[in-house]
Parts: C-alpha cells; structure tokens; sequence
C-alpha cells in the first residue's frame, strides 16, 4: 500500500458507503437475520491481474471488524477464470452491505493493473517506463493510480500541482514556446517552488525552439509518428528527457519505444481499460 495516504482512503472508504447504504441496507435487514453467520469466496470470471485485495480487506474491516479473511492470492498476481481470490467469513448482513463497494473497486483496479501490465509486457527488454496521466476518474484518481502501480507501470504526476507541464493549450495563450518557458521560470523561482517542467512539442520546428530555450527537465513528443520521433530523440541527443505521447496503442506501443524516448504515457491505462468480471458468492 505505499503512496496511499490513510486519511484518504478511510474518506473513501466512508464516502462510498455512505452513498450506497445510507440509513440502512434494508433488503438485508429484511431478507437476513442479525445473528446469522456465513462465509463468501471472491470468485474471478475473467483472465487478468488481480489488484484491490488490500482495499478489499480495508472495506470489509471497516464494515465489521471482526471479520475472518483468507487471501488465496496476493495482490499483483495473475489470475484466470474460476479462480478464487479470498474467502470472508462472518456476519451475514455485514458481507451484504460491503459486497457491492468491494466488487466495484476490485473490478475496475484490476482492470486498469491488466492494462497497465500489457503495456509494460509489450515494452520488455527495452529501457522506456510506460507512464499514466491525470485522465482518471475525479474522486479516484489514487485509487486508479495505486491500481496502475499493481500492474507494473508508473504514476505520472498526481495532479496540476506537483508538476509543471507545458501543454499546447498552455502554449497558445501564451503566445509562443519561449516565453511559456521563461515565465515558468519566473513563477518558480517568485513563489519558490521546485517542480520539475515537462514541455510539450507538436512538430520539429517547436522542437528545435524547445532545444534553443532549454531551462526544462523533459520534452513531450505529441502525435509524433515513429520515423520523426526517432529524428526527434536523435536531436534531442540526451540534453532532456524525452517522452512519447498521443494515442499509443497496445499495437504500436514497442515500435515507440524503439525508438529511443525515456517514457511513454498512456491515457488509455485509466480511461479505456476493460473491468474485471468478479463476484462475491456465498459459499
């Protein structure tokens, strides 16, 4: 669990049952008695890399503290259809009311780490990091990014103020290349900040004015295709650290990455990424 503040997890935790349960799971309180006891395993219905198992384990505590869990495989892990993650034993209206909470983050984590360790697959033997960005879902964002984590990629920045970057957009209001960069440098150095800059560049010719201002740690390569991005990294020729971005696919991934850049960043990982099919079944 690194990198996950306590605090904001317990809010999650709170805030998600709060939504779904409100003042009381009453088909449960109808349907079940208060003193029945009884056991569910998390079955996997889907080939893929299990992630949320820690978070499970969190949610159900929370719940009922007195819950018995036994993890049958760890988080990370691959996993294929039929398998059988954990198994809770229990209170029963207390597995009813955390079912839904656990199954809706554990399917969507491990969607997200089964992408995340497709990519990172499909770039093996090659020195790039495969990188996530902020196109996550609002309010779940560390979860989404503890969930890239899982499946071997790495977080980008956390959000719009742990990092600079330098975007077209950025860039347009601006006016041009240099002077976006200049009063970053300006601005850090007024308000006494230490961030690292990423400079996006969309074609050669904003490249080469990237180059001839510098004053940056990293340029981000946008919809480049694979024989200018190779001329790129050439230019480049170690000065920054460089980046692939724009719309890299499963399928052309590993050609990126030939061709020299440090990093490839993957939207995809966190906005296109299939769930997992789990469920929690009384056993």
């Amino acid at each position: 669990m690194d990198k996950i503040d306590a605090q904001e997890l317990q809010n999650f935790i709170v805030n998600a049952l709060d939504e779904d349960v409100r003042d009381g799971d009453h088909t449960s309180l109808a349907c079940v008695p208060a003193e029945a006891v009884g056991s569910a395993k998390l079955l996997v219905k889907d080939n893929g890399i299990l992630a949320g198992v820690e978070l499970a384990k969190k949610i159900f505590y929370h719940v009922d503290p007195t819950f018995e869990i036994d993890i049958f495989i760890e988080e990370g892990s691959p996993v294929k259809y039929g398998d059988v993650a954990f198994e809770v034993r229990g209170k029963s209206q207390a597995i009813l009311k955390a079912e839904r909470l656990v199954l809706n983050a554990m399917q969507r984590m491990s969607g997200i780490a089964t992408l995340s360790r497709q990519f990172v697959d499909a770039v093996e033997g090659l020195k790039v990091q495969i990188l996530d960005t902020r196109k996550t879902t609002p309010l779940l964002r560390f979860l989404e990014k503890w969930a890239v984590r899982i499946g071997g990629a790495t977080n980008y920045r956390t959000g719009l103020y742990d990092r600079i970057m330098i975007k077209d957009n950025h860039i347009d209001f601006c006016g041009t290349i240099t002077q976006a960069v200049l009063q970053t440098e300006q601005y850090l150095a007024a308000n006494d900040l230490a961030l690292e800059i990423t400079l996006e560049v969309r074609d050669m010719k904003e490249l080469e004015e990237a180059l001839a201002v510098g004053k940056i740690n990293r340029i981000m390569l946008d919809n480049f295709d694979t024989e200018t991005m190779r001329k790129a990294v050439e230019l480049i020729n170690g000065k920054f650290e460089v980046e692939a971005s724009g719309g890299i696919t499963l399928e052309t991934v590993r050609a990126y990455a030939e061709t020299g850049v440090d990093f490839i960043s993957v939207g995809a990982l966190t906005h296109s990424f299939k769930s997992m099919d789990l469920s929690l079944k009384k056993k």
